[in-house]
């Protein structure tokens, strides 16, 4: 998995770093920022339900296995 967001649309809710800080975070800003783009598979679970949560579709996650 890949983890992309489009920096342009966060709104800085702060759900993805609460979910799973390992892999998003916080600019000085409050603009999201991916920590890890290629997180452990352990925490796959994890960063889908942030990306499912995001209140404005600013996580993108592209399947490894797809070929991107």
């Amino acid at each position: 998995m890949r983890v992309t967001v489009d920096r342009d649309t966060c709104c800085g809710s702060g759900l993805c770093v609460a979910a799973v800080p390992q892999v998003f975070g916080h600019d000085d800003e409050t603009v999201v920022v991916v920590r890890d783009p290629e997180p452990p598979a352990a925490l796959a679970d994890l960063v889908r339900e942030a990306a499912r949560r995001c209140p404005t579709g600013t996580i993108r996650l592209l399947d490894a296995s797809a070929g991107d």
